[in-house]
């Protein structure tokens, strides 16, 4: 189990559930996902650009992201539908846990 989950059930749950007067443990909020997301305006120009910001979040999160496409044509920007602008990340449970305490402590 993740250091940062584990503090969060033995002594956030309990400081919370007397400060806020919750009568149930499943009353306390809770965090359910991160999401990591990149926007690569360069990616039009150069595919290259994408491989290299998948590249990136994979180091960053941990887990490998889901390019992400354009939804409309934009001609100002020189965009067509489904190009790759991006890529994205959820992240959930120990993953989730284990990137916020790194997230935390050493950025």
């Amino acid at each position: 189990m993740a250091r940062l989950r584990q503090f969060y059930n033995d002594s956030v749950i309990k400081q919370l559930s007397e400060q806020f007067n919750y009568k149930s443990p499943m009353e306390v909020p809770r965090i359910k996902k991160i999401t990591l997301n990149m926007g690569v305006g360069e990616a039009v120009a150069d595919k290259k650009v994408i491989e290299s910001a998948v590249g990136d979040m994979q180091k960053i999160a941990g887990q490998k992201p889901v390019i992400t496409k354009a939804k409309k044509s934009i001609a100002t920007f020189k965009i067509r539908d489904d190009y790759p602008v991006g890529c994205k990340v959820t992240l959930r449970k120990d993953r989730m846990y284990t990137f916020l305490d790194r997230l935390i402590n050493i950025a």
